[in-house]
């Protein structure tokens, strides 16, 4: 039987959820009112440095990015809809939404009020689950900054398409879940999704998204390559620094392939050559448009662009600009504060062995 689409269970949307809209009364109101830093200016605060911040150099005479970063964060990807034009949050503001963003991602919370199957198919409880409390000292409203509503460009009609038909789960699946499927008897690993295969993780990227757990980015350097290591899947991208040129466009790997260059104190990440096997994007749960949630886009058809700046002791900024002209209609462009940290990245096993995958 094809699986048929059904309302996200609560606990599994919060375990895979990739942005919030949780939008108070006086929010709605600020918005209305155009009580907001304007859109362009916000913008160009979050992507560039203007403090004059000189970061420590490596031994060869690199800015030293070298260590462990942690992406966290409890604002959304996009700009909830209730806030308009509003593109920065006042301080009470930004602390309301932050305390009703803490009460949305509290799995134990919900699995009192699930059905003993939603409890069963959510399968962590919230020491597992690793969103933070904290949200962008910018006090931005989204993650995107361009476009200026801070919110994803418009899906092409042929990624429209590809949605409707992501549940017959034809070869390649590119979905990274099979959350949402009623009446779904897998017949074996290869119609599962790519996040369930532990293949590709539902926040590792590129780009790096941030999401339930496992948001840990570790950097390492030489005077030749750097080297970007996710936490999520342990993915490794040892990135040439030498002005080589990127392999021929039929030889394809799951996180493309990279090159980078120095442009004054930050690194330009430029990766092609994706494999069509993944998405181009996972979109964000959208609860008031449940149509629109699950991965868009071959990969395939994407360009990447990904910045890091290190504007503080603490801080390093990653940009992104995706561009995928088959998915989005318009390129579009992320500003993620990474904040430095001395926790440890463990081993990221997985499903151990694929005893989970036989259980599924």
């Amino acid at each position: 039987m094809m699986p048929t689409p059904k309302n996200f269970p609560l606990a599994s949307l919060v375990a895979v959820a990739l942005t919030i809209s949780a939008c108070s009364e006086t929010e709605n109101k600020a918005a209305k009112n155009g009580d907001a830093t304007t859109d362009s200016a916000a913008a160009e605060s979050a992507a560039t440095n203007t403090t004059g911040y000189q970061p420590a150099r490596t031994s060869f005479g690199q800015p030293d990015f070298q260590g462990v970063w942690d992406f966290r964060t409890l604002t959304p990807l996009e700009r909830p809809r209730e806030l308009g034009d509003k593109a920065t949050f006042t301080k009470e503001e930004q602390e309301a939404f932050r305390e009703k963003a803490i009460q949305t991602v509290d799995v134990d919370a919900l699995r009192e009020e699930a059905e003993a199957t939603q409890d069963v198919e959510g399968a962590y409880n919230a020491f597992w689950m690793d969103y933070g409390t904290e949200m962008n000292e910018d006090r931005r409203t989204s993650l995107i900054v361009d476009p200026p509503n801070g919110r994803l460009p418009e899906l092409t009609q042929e990624a429209i398409d590809g949605m409707k038909n992501a549940t017959i789960r034809n070869h390649p699946v590119r979905e990274l879940f099979s959350i949402g499927l009623v009446d779904f008897r897998p017949v074996g690993p290869e119609v599962l999704g790519l996040s369930e295969r532990c293949l590709q993780g539902f926040n590792a990227g590129p780009p790096l998204t941030p999401s339930a757990y496992n948001n840990n980015l570790r950097i390492v350097q030489t005077p030749d390559h750097v080297v970007l290591v996710t936490e999520m899947i342990h993915t490794a991208r040892v990135i040439p620094l030498d002005g080589s040129s990127h392999l021929p466009k039929e030889m394809q790997r799951w996180s493309g392939d990279s090159r980078g260059r120095w442009e004054g104190n930050t690194l330009v990440v430029e990766t092609n050559n994706f494999t069509g096997k993944t998405p181009t994007f996972q979109l964000p749960i959208d609860l008031q448009n449940q149509d629109r949630n699950g991965s868009v886009g071959s990969a395939a058809n994407m360009h990447l662009i990904e910045k890091f700046t290190r504007v503080s002791d603490d801080t390093l900024l990653y940009e992104y600009t995706l561009n995928d002209p088959k998915t989005f209609v318009d390129p579009f462009t992320v500003a993620i504060p990474l904040k430095a940290t001395d926790a440890q990245i463990y081993e990221y096993a997985c499903h151990e062995g694929n005893y989970g995958m036989r259980n599924m």
